[in-house]
């Protein structure tokens, strides 16, 4: 029986190399979509060539807690071991926009969905099991961490501080969840992937990408630290570590390394979504 990866967002760019790349490696892939159409039929595209490879699509829209609680219980349904959790899925919001459950969109598709996802999945995360969670360099540019912000609808909004704090978001979460992971065997880490020219990006910016190369990587270039942190026997043991685009580790934001903010968050987002804290 194929050890199994669960990866959110692989229907294009990272998430779809990196799905790709993880079945070839003799994974079963799950993969969470928003679009389980689109995501069944690229299965059914790949296995067509190659039936070595292994696929299932789940649907999961990680800014619906709800539809995060479905996702989940499907794969707890089919799976009774899991061996890798890809927090992959992103997204930038230009303009001020709320999710189903309140949340300022950003943060509720980039934290408290993956949050709730791997909480919900990492009891079945087996001993020498890993987990990956997509952040950014750009957390850095986050200067604080304004907890409340998230669910006033009057707070001022900056789209680009807005993605600055959500990714902040993955390294606290991360950093928080390795402490709860002590003494598993499972470990954790996160990544900047890269500028990576992928949906994610504004149209204006991917249309100047030949102009900005090398800077801006593409799909495949971006996933390969995600793929390393997933499938790289030599970091076997390595956890709460941030890695670059290159697959180096370097040191987080002095602010994601603040102990009593990891602490806030983590609490806060058992509370939001609905978990016992």
């Amino acid at each position: 029986m194929k050890p199994v990866a669960v990866i959110t967002g692989t229907t294009q760019g990272i998430g779809r190399v990196v799905a790709r790349r993880l079945a070839e490696a003799g994974l079963h892939v799950v993969m969470l979509c928003r679009d389980r159409v689109a995501a069944r039929r690229l299965c059914e595209q790949w296995c067509a060539q190659d039936a070595r490879l292994s696929f299932d699509a789940v649907h999961c829209d990680l800014s619906s807690l709800s539809s995060v609680r479905n996702a989940a219980a499907a794969v707890l349904g089919d799976h009774a071991h899991l061996q890798l959790l890809v927090n992959n899925a992103g997204t930038i919001s230009m303009k001020h926009r709320r999710s189903a459950d309140g949340f300022e969109l950003c943060f509720a598709v980039n934290h408290l969905g993956p949050f709730l996802l791997t909480e919900l999945l990492r009891d079945r995360i087996t001993a020498g099991g890993r987990i990956v969670n997509t952040a950014s360099r750009v957390h850095a540019k986050a200067r604080k961490f304004d907890v409340e912000a998230f669910i006033d609808p009057g707070a001022p909004y900056r789209a680009g501080a807005a993605y600055a704090q959500s990714k902040l978001a993955n390294v606290l979460h991360t950093l928080a969840l390795v402490r709860r992971l002590e003494g598993s065997g499972i470990t954790a880490n996160c990544l900047h992937p890269g500028v990576v020219a992928t949906s994610l990006l504004p149209r204006w910016l991917r249309s100047l990408k030949s102009l900005w190369d090398p800077v801006i990587l593409d799909a495949t270039q971006g996933a390969s630290t995600t793929l390393k942190l997933s499938l790289a026997p030599g970091l076997d043991g390595v956890t709460g570590r941030y890695f670059d685009e290159y697959g180096l580790p370097q040191e987080p934001s002095s602010l994601a390394r603040n102990i009593d903010l990891q602490e806030r968050l983590w609490n806060q987002s058992r509370s939001w979504c609905g978990l016992p804290t």
